[in-house]
């Protein structure tokens, strides 16, 4: 059995690890001055975690959708595969699938091999993933091999989540086993990763490019282990040469500058600035390797900037790293400590109720055609709950939500599947705003209800996402009318 250690990461003081306390202040604070929505960091220095926080509702022990982050470990399991000698990076990728191919294999296609699915060099002018996950017989890697290559495989960089779903379809092909098994005794279990789930394709193919959900310290240790150049506790994991070459400048993506999305690709791993490189997903779910530091940070978020993110990184974290520990500070130290436990995204709290309640609750409202299919909305108001019943295709979908606080439960009112949310609900003035929290992905959502007699007027809005366009109502009795 793997002793209880290696399942752990060790804690330690920033200062003991040549940070101070001071600097993830000041980090914390440039999130919070730039509106940036974290939901989680863990920053890690010299092996040990010297300060890691979660923004509540979101918590330690909740995993987190990584979307494009997964690309990362879909890389990693390839590099392993490849030292089993179950594949090569220079096989070409249409030898895996004879059955899928074109009758006629145009010469670029020919030439795409495994390493540059790997680089995002696959010769495509575009993203194939659109195109590939609507093929209306669900084969993704036939629609993949059946796009035109427009240019030599290795010579033109495009970010490419269909070239990460092709390395899992292959890595199936070779292993007779999906990614997420694969992985569970190579990396996942030695490392104490545990609940990890992926998302498949309709041929049961976990997706590669996304579909992830790890927690943040998970995160972390994956970045540790490639820090440590894939060594885990005197066991080695992955190869040091595959943690060479996979985080090295493969394909050029840009010209450098201040853009971090330009400093070069490795394998499903960015170059960064100042020497670093890191795994990335949509909307901040973020993986950073600071090799001459030592140090890792993990960071799960709800945001469109991602390079504001960064650059607090960039601004805060990195130029305080020093070679030696530090002098205790432990009013610096107890100020941090007590922030990091304090962490919480704003719970709107405008008005805690209104008038309008008494007339409204017990109410049935049937919607008009809407383009989120929801067909009605009843809400009731307790004390301290206000509880919504939303109908969408005849399913109905019941929340709590707190008032000026929060609820936990779970939906499927905007996933095909149970998800846990987070929910609570405040007045602002005779706008009745129901906030919902979905913990284990970056999305929130705010419903804002206003309502004038018998009619309802419903609008939703998003943390990342546009707007959705609003829905009007009648009370049911009344819409049948």
């Amino acid at each position: 059995m793997m002793e209880q250690t290696n399942l752990h990461l060790s804690r330690s003081q920033p200062e003991l690890q040549g940070i101070p306390s001071s600097a993830v202040n000041a980090f914390l604070n440039a999130v919070q001055e730039r509106q940036l929505e974290l939901h989680s960091v863990m920053l890690l220095r010299h092996g040990h975690v010297v300060a890691e926080g979660w923004w509540a509702p979101y918590a330690s022990d909740i995993t987190h959708m990584l979307f494009s982050l997964s690309k990362s470990f879909t890389s990693t399991a390839i590099g392993l595969a490849a030292s089993e000698g179950k594949l090569s990076l220079d096989d070409t990728v249409v030898s895996f699938f004879p059955e899928d191919a074109p009758e006629e294999i145009e010469p670029h296609l020919s030439a795409m091999r495994i390493r540059h699915l790997l680089m995002m060099g696959t010769g495509h002018d575009e993203d194939t993933t659109n195109k590939m996950t609507q093929s209306e017989d669900g084969n993704w890697a036939k629609a993949f091999l059946h796009l035109s290559v427009l240019h030599e495989p290795g010579t033109h960089f495009v970010y490419n989540s269909g070239a990460t779903y092709m390395l899992s379809a292959i890595l199936q092909k070779v292993t007779g086993q999906t990614l997420l098994d694969y992985l569970q005794p190579r990396l996942f279990e030695p490392l104490g990763i545990k609940g990890a789930i992926w998302e498949s394709c309709p041929k049961g193919i976990n997706v590669g490019g996304w579909g992830l959900n790890v927690t943040t310290e998970d995160i972390a240790k994956f970045g540790q282990l490639y820090l440590q150049k894939g060594v885990w506790h005197d066991r080695r994991l992955l190869p040091e040469g595959w943690v060479e070459e996979a985080t090295s400048k493969q394909i050029s993506n840009g010209d450098g500058g201040e853009n971090d999305w330009a400093q070069g690709y490795g394998y499903q791993f960015w170059r960064c600035r100042h020497g670093l490189y890191r795994g990335d997903g949509a909307f901040g779910q973020f993986c950073i390797v600071m090799p001459e530091q030592d140090a890792v940070l993990a960071i799960t978020s709800g945001s469109n900037d991602m390079q504001g993110i960064m650059n607090a990184v960039w601004d805060h974290l990195l130029p305080a790293m020093e070679s030696s520990p530090l002098a205790a500070d432990l009013d610096a130290e107890a100020q941090l400590a007590d922030r990091l436990k304090g962490l919480a995204l704003q719970i709107p709290r405008l008005q805690p109720d209104s008038p309008l309640e008494a007339g409204i609750s017990g109410n049935k409202y049937m919607l008009e055609d809407n383009e989120q299919q929801w067909q009605s909305i009843s809400l009731t108001f307790e004390d301290n709950q206000a509880v919504a019943v939303l109908s969408k295709m005849d399913q109905e979908n019941r929340i709590i939500f707190g008032r000026g606080d929060w609820e936990e439960a779970t939906t499927r009112l905007l996933q095909d599947e149970d998800k846990r949310v987070a929910s609570s609900f405040t007045w602002e003035k005779d706008t009745l705003q129901l906030t919902m929290r979905y913990i284990e992905t970056p999305f929130a959502f705010t419903m804002l209800l206003q309502f004038e007699g018998d009619k309802i007027s419903l609008n939703l809005k998003g943390n990342v996402f546009p707007d959705m366009p609003g829905m009007q109502g009648r009370i049911a009795e009344l819409a049948k009318e």
